[in-house]
């Protein structure tokens, strides 16, 4: 578990007046939150981006130092912040305050390791990632920087679902134990998938077949 540890100052103004000099100053506003209150606070970006560019990312445990009226130490992550659409600069970022004996609930890049898997050597199937991510829960200093699944061994039609994942001890996965992780598919050709989206509704089902009863009918 990556630590960062960044400076916050703490700021009694807010708006969009405010908000705008800080930029030109080169800093952004932020706001830790904790357990129904909220700390404006001023930040350095570059700071911010440190977080975000670590291995853990937005997972990356802080230790926030606040100078100014409200001085304090704080364990934190960040829990959001806003980009420039445009320029890409940070404008804003959000922190959440931890305690380190309570649970949190974060999501996990998941990390694909291992040879390509033996259902696509030799069988020719195509490798499907589901998730990205997994949502689990775990104390703040046993977050985990990735989730790392080894799908050399998966074959042809199989699948490696959360249920199948061996976690750290400690670390909960919170969605579906059938949900879909990873998996080995076939492949469809272009000439059979062109054929069967041009297929017709009644081309695809054929009439059923008539009985010798309704034959002799009609023949009367």
């Amino acid at each position: 578990m990556q630590k960062i540890t960044i400076q916050g100052e703490y700021r009694k103004n807010a708006g969009k007046g405010t908000a705008r000099q800080l930029r030109m100053q080169g800093k952004i506003p932020g706001i830790l939150y904790s357990k129904g209150t909220s700390t404006p606070l001023v930040l350095n970006p570059g700071e911010i981006w440190k977080v975000l560019h670590s291995v853990a990312g937005e997972n990356t445990l802080i230790t926030l130092d606040v100078t100014g009226e409200k001085t304090g130490q704080h364990v934190a992550i960040l829990r959001d912040y806003q980009k420039d659409p445009v320029r890409g600069d940070l404008l804003h970022a959000d922190l959440f305050e931890l305690s380190l004996t309570e649970p949190v609930d974060v999501k996990v890049v998941i990390e694909i390791t291992g040879e390509t898997p033996i259902g696509v050597k030799q069988d020719g199937g195509v490798f499907r990632m589901h998730l990205r991510e997994l949502e689990v829960r775990v104390l703040p200093t046993k977050i985990p920087d990735h989730i790392q699944i080894d799908a050399s061994q998966l074959g042809l039609g199989e699948t490696i679902h959360i249920g199948d994942l061996s976690l750290d001890e400690g670390v909960e996965a919170l969605g579906q134990a059938s949900q879909a992780v990873v998996s080995v598919v076939s492949t469809m050709s272009d000439e059979k998938l062109e054929a069967l989206l041009s297929t017709s509704p009644a081309e695809a089902e054929p009439a059923p077949a008539e009985t010798e009863e309704e034959a002799t009918a009609e023949e009367k």
